[in-house]
């Protein structure tokens, strides 16, 4: 199984059935093949019951999620305004939001819109990490040039401030606490002194450390 799928499976064990959960782009989007039966999937542009993504004969222009991606609604799924699928996500039923990031503060902060060079819109982020009740962050540890992206205050423009829950790598799974970022889980092999080259803040190594199942 390669990183990002890694990922996305360990991201997946936070949902349970009943729950409704907005996935993001890029590795985001591959959780919900881990998923357990009877989590629904939002997406902002207004449905709850996003299915598999599609193409060909079954991709229908109406069902695309925010990014244009077609997909198969599942049974029981139901279709509104974009308006009234943002007041779901302001009001706290959300489950989950699942997010990538380019930068979490130790007091959970993300920043995940914009970076010298690289301007996005956000989209629908800032609800998102405002609205849902668990917002977890899917991405690589470290950037592709090597740069940290678990820092000690983002320098980028924020997305939110003190939103981040749990923040899910390739290498590690890390809890954002009011004590600090706790690293409950760890890849075979690695070791804690691993994890904390490659992060600005002190790591506050659980007593329950396990190894990630893959």
């Amino acid at each position: 199984m390669n990183a990002r799928l890694r990922i996305a499976k360990r991201a997946a064990g936070y949902f349970s059935a009943g729950d409704v959960v907005n996935l993001g782009i890029g590795i985001p989007s591959l959780c919900g093949d881990y998923a357990a039966p009877g989590v629904m999937f939002h997406t902002e542009n207004g449905l709850v019951g996003m299915g598999p993504l599609t193409s060909g004969l079954l991709a229908v222009e109406g069902f695309c999620n925010a990014t244009g991606m077609r997909f198969v609604p599942v049974p029981g799924a139901c279709a509104f305004d974009s308006a009234e699928s943002f007041g779901l996500v302001r009001s706290g039923k959300l489950a989950a939001s699942v997010l990538g990031a380019l930068q979490v503060a130790q007091n959970g902060d993300l920043a995940n819109w914009a970076q010298p060079g690289r301007v996005f819109g956000m989209g629908g982020a800032m609800d998102l990490v405002n609205g849902a009740r668990q917002v977890i962050i899917t991405m690589e540890l470290c950037a592709r040039d090597g740069a940290r992206k678990i820092v000690n205050a983002c320098s980028y423009p924020l997305t939110g401030k003190h939103c981040v829950d749990h923040i899910v790598t390739e290498q590690c799974v890390i809890d954002v606490t009011a004590d600090g970022l706790v690293l409950v889980e760890l890849l075979e092999g690695l070791t804690p002194k691993d994890i904390q080259r490659q992060v600005e803040p002190k790591l506050i190594v659980s007593d329950s450390l396990k190894i990630m199942e893959i």
